[in-house]
């Protein structure tokens, strides 16, 4: 039977009954998505004691920039603090691109004594729970390297990730090995071989990892909780929790600070979205 069956004559009405209810659920679905989206920006121009109140409507009764105002002020740090996201985020999506990649292709490409012993490893560490190492990796980085409370604390435990390196991996699989052996033959080296072939044959897959590996970066919040003590330190994420306190939450300026974190994501999203989207349908199609 085929994904999308015609309907003609007298069971047309069928087909017209299908489309209308399947436009209901992909309607219901992207309006729970984007609720929460609307709720942020729109919460984020309404007046700082509106949002977060027992009468508070979808619509705020005013909109104002005080809810920013109050956000960039806040604290000296304000300003450092989406700077630091930003830095973090950058670094280690520039590292896991490099580095995976050149892992990937090893894997993929190359024979050397325990490659297969090695990729086991990896696959390994791929199932172990994030939430079990921090624990350890706390105190290698807290107790055994003393670098709390810096960039490199940061970044360290995520230059390069094991999901990257194997997602790399298997699209340099699928790539013939015949151009390499060419190139090969006419002289090129390893590393002239991953710069001028691999690496123009994958920019999909590349930006693929690049944008999955900057928002997950961007968003984390756990570890740079751990590992920063000062509020010069920390990322956006971390420094939002500032606006709560046991007896009150400063909802609206929150707000204001989620929508400013958001718009790098989104930046970066949609100027890459073409790659994006030709990346989730990698090996879809065969032939």
């Amino acid at each position: 039977m085929g994904l999308y069956k015609k309907y003609n004559g007298k069971l047309k009405y069928k087909g017209t009954i299908r489309n209308f209810l399947l436009a209901a659920v992909l309607l219901t679905i992207a309006l729970v998505t984007l609720f929460p989206i609307y709720y942020m920006v729109i919460s984020s121009f309404g007046a700082p004691t509106e949002a977060g109140g027992a009468s508070y409507s979808l619509i705020p009764k005013q909109f104002t920039l005080n809810s920013y105002k109050f956000f960039f002020s806040f604290s000296a740090h304000s300003f450092r603090w989406i700077l630091n996201s930003l830095l973090v985020a950058s670094v280690v999506t520039i590292s896991n691109v490099i580095f995976a990649t050149l892992a990937g292709y090893a894997f993929a490409k190359l024979r050397f004594p325990g490659c297969k012993v090695f990729f086991f490893v990896l696959l390994v560490a791929m199932m172990v729970p994030y939430q079990v190492t921090q624990v350890p990796l706390y105190i290698l980085v807290v107790n055994v390297l003393k670098i709390q409370d810096t960039y490199m604390a940061l970044v360290a435990p995520t230059l390069v990730t094991c999901y990257n390196v194997f997602l790399a991996k298997q699209f340099f699989t699928s790539l013939p090995t015949s151009i390499m052996e060419s190139a090969k033959i006419e002289g090129c080296s390893q590393p002239m071989i991953v710069w001028k072939i691999v690496v123009p044959l994958s920019k999909t897959i590349l930006s693929v990892m690049a944008i999955m590996t900057f928002l997950g970066e961007w968003n984390t919040f756990f570890w740079p909780f751990l590992v920063c003590n000062s509020e010069a330190m920390q990322t956006v994420q971390v420094g939002l929790k500032n606006f709560s306190f046991a007896n009150t939450t400063y909802f609206a300026p929150m707000m204001a600070g989620a929508t400013v974190s958001a718009l790098p994501m989104f930046i970066l999203f949609f100027s890459l979205q073409k790659y994006f989207l030709e990346g989730v349908t990698v090996g879809a199609v065969k032939g």
